[in-house]
């Protein structure tokens, strides 16, 4: 056990399983051994300008920029000077290679619908609605927000807007119509682009009526641009509202694309705040575009023949950049699917992937545990053999997790890429390279280029290897964000004051570096638990659970203790067929105690069939604190995959 001052994160447990590349597959990685990802990456950072000015070579400029970094304290500039177009990056430079008639975007509606863009439907389609929004009076540095559902006119919106210089605010399509309002009216959207509705587990998800609601309190909104998916019939104000194909009819097919500044904003995209208030998360173009660029190609092996889903909403940064940007940004094809992963049968995701032979598949740890707990026989209904390449992203994936998806889904061939960002970093931190990293369940290893993570103490001192302590980013990236919209004062005091005089950014994360440099991330710091002195990450435990063959998916939170100071309150979904009780509950304490230790041991396991997930499928831990403190829930609750989920658990609280 490795124990510290309350300065550092206590933590307790061990994995020590290794998997090294195929070799295989390392033979025909574009980075195919660790030694050659260690001189790369020393020269990412000790050599800043050259590498980062080769990387961004391979993209398309219009200006040559006048210096590679600079910065001064919490403030820093990329490729400043420079003058790009991200939407050109992502279409045009494609037209004049067989990429032309290659599948963009590959698209399935939740109904069953399918639709191909190629490169060259997509280069007309962008133009039109670029045109579309022009003749709107939008320009450059004018927002645009975007409240759609999972369609390709989603993503053809943000490179419309990326093309003309405007500024795209997506909002996730789950959000109420008062999120909405929030997010147009801080960010002074002129023109809203929204659909007559879209379709969630059957049902209508009514778009258009809570964008009507937002903006009656949004003065800023002139326009509202209506793409008709499902042709429902909706509210109608002929002096606002526009439909997308009356506004597109008779636009030209070419609209020549804006030469935009490196520096100059590309979106604004909010992100769920500690003190209420969304942060509107600002990225700007040309760092943004060459962070997701590398990122997409090395940390994905992305090869010309792939078929690349992420199975994000572009609701949330990681469909921004690997749903949209990084895989247009290296002419792949990306796959676009609207509905939920598991309706109307457990076995969608991978029915999807058999389906259009999908070769990289990007998913949430906690999608991957819905799916354990649904049954192996789901997907061996299908033919997986097209996947070379697996991903998680969004928290950390406990080891028993990790192991099932290597074993069921990847069939014991398939490196899994387990990815450490943040919204804020804009792309990819902390990652294995497939052909390159031996990876050990539960671990991001190793950071990607440019990227200098470090694990500190409360005092920015470096813990010793094993120990836990804060994760912090020593050099900014050229991907990650400038500011928050509107909000300078916030963005410093959140991210950059409590290291400031080191000048290091605070991802509010712990973690640990073991012995080899490999970095364990042990969730939100806001997480942590403080049991008798001791700094616990739930991650720890949770993974402890969940190693239990019965368990599912776990989720832990702390309640006040007069005698510990915290107390752990487990929830605990079994897999089918388990059943809860008493015994249960002393079965997996008994779990903890051997996985960790007697100090980890839940005071509290309540069984649930499920937990309060976003629809990204991240846990609300949030909500679990307030019922675990008998607490009324504080805080929005619109990104809710399943509101009756919260309902039942707060009926548990009052039995």
């Amino acid at each position: 056990m490795t124990t510290g001052p309350a300065t550092q994160i206590d933590t307790l447990l061990a994995e020590t399983r290794l998997f090294d590349p195929p070799a295989e597959f390392a033979a025909a990685a574009h980075i195919s051994s660790l030694d050659e990802y260690r001189k790369l990456y020393d020269r990412s950072i000790n050599d800043r300008d050259a590498f980062w000015s080769e990387v961004a070579s391979e993209l398309t400029w219009f200006k040559q920029w006048d210096g590679v970094f600079q910065r001064d304290g919490h403030r820093f500039r990329w490729f400043d000077g420079g003058a790009t177009n991200l939407s050109f990056n992502c279409v045009d430079r494609h037209l004049s290679s067989g990429t032309r008639n290659k599948a963009a975007l590959i698209w399935e509606g939740e109904d069953g619908e399918q639709r191909v863009l190629r490169y060259h439907d997509l280069y007309r389609e962008v133009c039109r609605f670029a045109n579309g929004l022009k003749s709107l009076g939008v320009g450059a540095g004018d927002r645009v927000g975007i409240y759609m559902p999972l369609v390709p006119e989603l993503a053809i919106a943000m490179l419309a807007c990326a093309r003309i210089g405007a500024v795209h605010s997506v909002v996730f399509g789950g959000f109420s119509a008062e999120a909405v309002r929030d997010r147009m009216v801080d960010a002074q959207a002129r023109v809203v682009v929204t659909a007559d509705g879209g379709l969630r587990r059957g049902g209508v998800v009514a778009l258009k009526a809570n964008v009507d609601s937002a903006v009656e309190a949004a003065d800023c909104v002139e326009k509202v641009v209506v793409f008709k998916r499902l042709g429902n019939e909706v509210a109608w104000d002929d002096s606002r509202d526009i439909w997308w194909h009356d506004l597109v009819a008779d636009q030209p097919l070419d609209c020549p694309p804006a030469d935009v500044a490196a520096e100059d904003p590309l979106f604004i995209l909010y992100t769920s705040g500690t003190t209420g208030k969304p942060k509107g998360v600002l990225h700007t173009t040309g760092g943004y575009m060459v962070g997701c660029y590398l990122s997409t190609k090395l940390i994905f092996d992305l090869k010309d023949q792939d078929t690349f889903w992420c199975t994000a909403d572009i609701g949330w940064v990681t469909g921004h950049s690997y749903v949209v940007y990084g895989p247009l940004l290296n002419g792949a094809t990306s796959v676009m699917f609207e509905g939920a992963l598991n309706w109307p049968e457990p076995d969608r995701i991978w029915a999807v992937a058999e389906r259009y032979a999908v070769s990289i598949l990007y998913t949430a740890p906690t999608a991957i545990r819905s799916f354990i707990r649904s049954g192996n026989q789901w997907p061996e209904k299908h033919d997986l053999g097209s996947l070379r390449l697996l991903g998680t992203v969004g928290e950390p994936i406990n080891p028993e997790a990790w192991i099932w998806y290597h074993e069921v889904i990847g069939g014991g061939r398939c490196p899994i890429v387990d990815t450490w960002w943040q919204t804020e970093t804009g792309s990819i931190m902390i990652s294995p390279l497939p052909g390159a990293t031996p990876t050990k369940p539960g671990s991001a290893t190793l950071p990607f280029f440019g990227c200098e993570p470090d694990v500190v103490d409360s005092d920015g001192s470096s813990v010793a290897p094993g120990a836990g302590g804060f994760l912090v980013m020593k050099n900014p990236p050229p991907s990650m964000a400038r500011t928050l919209y509107g909000d300078e004062e916030r963005y410093q005091l959140e991210y950059w004051s409590r290291y400031q005089e080191q000048g290091w950014y605070f991802a509010g994360d712990g973690a640990r570096r073991d012995e080899d440099g490999y970095y364990w991330v042990l969730g939100r710091v806001d997480d942590v638990i403080n049991v008798s002195g001791h700094r616990l990450g739930t991650m720890e435990v949770e993974s402890a659970l969940v190693s239990h063959p019965t368990v599912a998916e776990a989720a832990v939170v702390g309640r006040p203790d007069d005698l510990k100071g915290t107390a752990i309150v487990a929830f605990v979904t079994l897999k089918a067929g388990q059943q809860p009780g008493d015994e249960a509950a002393a079965t997996l304490r008994e779990q903890v105690v051997k996985e960790i230790g007697a100090l980890a041991r839940p005071d509290e396991i309540r069984f649930a069939d499920a937990l309060p997930k976003t629809r990204s499928g991240k846990i609300m831990r949030r909500l679990l604190r307030d019922i675990a403190q008998g607490s009324t829930t504080t805080g929005d609750t619109t990104t809710l995959e399943d509101l009756s989920v919260l309902a039942t658990l707060r009926g548990d609280e009052e039995e």
